[in-house]
């Protein structure tokens, strides 16, 4: 046990930070023990005790100072956010460019791309009352495809509701994404999900729940399970700033932190959760200034910026596979659309705001521009791929609406792995009074019952 402790307080005394110049636009971690923010006045020869040169207190690490003063969040600039390129696609350090192969990012480009024709096409078809809800991802495409390319696809993934773009860089095929939406017989969660609640099995992407941050003390858990299995992977948790309030973030950060779980909590920060800003959510600076206080490594990133995510994603996972602790990344982006299709986002909000994000600082925009400066894409390929990828999603559109609702003898299978007798007397039920009542119930929209 002693040797133990020995070996964590070695690895603490000699944990390394990195940290990000802009001028010379350098990645910069924000480590616990090298925090540069405002402390109280520096101790002098003269202050310290002669009894202790610092404080042996158990739950502290700090110097003895004789000057009453509080630390005042508003007198330091705050976490710089790191980019690589500027909004025209220019890259601004030609260190910091990651160099991807001409075919990798055009491949996380028609992703993107992809991902917003498929919003268009299931956001009206809720409208026209085709399926029940829905939320796009614009404006956050970046997050999603940038995180997503600098994984392995064996890490495993906890999603909050708003990454569709990693489950599409993965492969999932729009079929599935249409199926799920529209809880057809073909859906992998058999209908049993609100649609966008994805969970695919082998695509390591966790089921998503509505109820926000459940998914990140369950990340810890999964990290720590990893760890102790010996495996060089890590977990993915995505959240946005708004559930970063709720106490299961606070449990997901700290058994993270103490446990030293190889886990990465990836902030998609877009200015408002539902309807309530940034600046009615927190007084500190932003999220990834926690961070630190928890003693997790922690990075801020120009979200709309694809290749600056995956630069910070990519150093991330290195962090967490090979030092085996967790690392925070806040993603700073905008959500262009409504929250949801429950939500109007022009009652809190003005339209030439969203106008400004949308035309001025687009992920999609930015990333094009760097193609056509690599002179890897053109307005020919432009139009002829809008073409192609919207004839795509409408045919997977056009075929999940076709299909038929699962049975509803679903409703009662693969909670046991032997149906109980009483769940079977229920089930028996059901069907004898839909039979019964046919006339009343869509029956041809849905399986036969079995």
């Amino acid at each position: 046990m002693l040797v133990r402790h020995l070996y964590k307080i070695s690895r603490f005394l000699n944990r390394k930070s990195r940290y990000k110049d802009q001028a010379n636009a350098k990645i910069v971690w924000f480590s616990p023990n090298q925090l540069t923010t405002v402390r109280a006045e520096s101790t002098t020869a003269s202050d310290v005790n002669t009894e202790a040169s610092r404080p042996d207190f158990l739950g502290s690490k700090s110097n003895w100072t004789h000057k009453l003063q509080f630390v005042k969040p508003d007198l330091y600039d705050g976490i710089p956010v790191y980019r690589v390129m500027d909004r025209k696609g220019r890259i601004l350090d030609e260190t910091q460019d990651p160099h991807l192969d001409k075919e990798i990012v055009i491949k996380m480009y028609k992703k993107m791309t992809t991902l917003n024709t498929m919003d268009r096409i299931l956001y009206e078809s809720q409208r026209q009352g085709r399926i029940s809800f829905y939320m796009t991802n614009y404006g956050e495409e970046g997050t999603h495809i940038g995180s997503a390319a600098a994984l392995d696809d064996s890490d495993l993934v906890f999603g909050q509701y708003r990454e569709a773009g990693v489950l599409m860089w993965r492969g999932l095929a729009l079929d599935q994404f249409m199926n799920q939406c529209y809880g057809n017989c073909e859906d992998l969660t058999k209908g049993r999900q609100m649609p966008v609640h994805y969970g695919v099995k082998k695509l390591n992407f966790m089921s998503i729940s509505s109820p926000l941050s459940t998914q990140m003390p369950q990340a810890a858990g999964s990290a720590y399970a990893m760890k102790r299995a010996h495996k060089d992977l890590c977990v993915v948790c995505y959240f946005g700033e708004g559930a970063a309030s709720e106490g299961d973030a606070h449990a997901g950060f700290n058994f993270a932190a103490t446990l030293e779980c190889p886990v990465i909590f990836f902030c998609r920060n877009n200015g408002y959760a539902i309807s309530t800003p940034t600046h009615e959510q927190y007084r500190g600076d932003g999220i990834a200034g926690r961070g630190p206080a928890y003693g997790i490594a922690s990075i801020r990133v120009d979200g709309n910026d694809t290749l600056a995510v995956y630069n910070v994603t990519k150093a991330a996972r290195s962090i967490a596979v090979n030092e085996s602790r967790p690392v925070l990344i806040e993603a700073m982006t905008y959500r262009i659309g409504h929250h949801s299709t429950s939500d109007d986002s022009t009652a809190y909000r003005s339209v030439d705001e969203v106008r400004h994000w949308d035309k001025v600082d687009h992920p999609i925009s930015r990333l094009r521009n760097y193609m056509v400066n690599q002179g890897w894409w053109d307005d020919d390929m432009e139009k002829n791929w809008k073409d192609e990828s919207k004839e795509q999603v409408m045919q997977a559109f056009v075929r999940a609406e076709k299909r038929k609702k699962p049975s509803i003898t679903n409703l009662f299978t693969d909670v046991y792995d032997t149906m109980p007798d009483h769940i079977r007397e229920q089930m028996n039920e059901t069907v004898a009074h839909v039979k019964n009542y046919k006339e009343q119930y869509p029956l041809k929209h849905f399986e036969d019952m079995k």
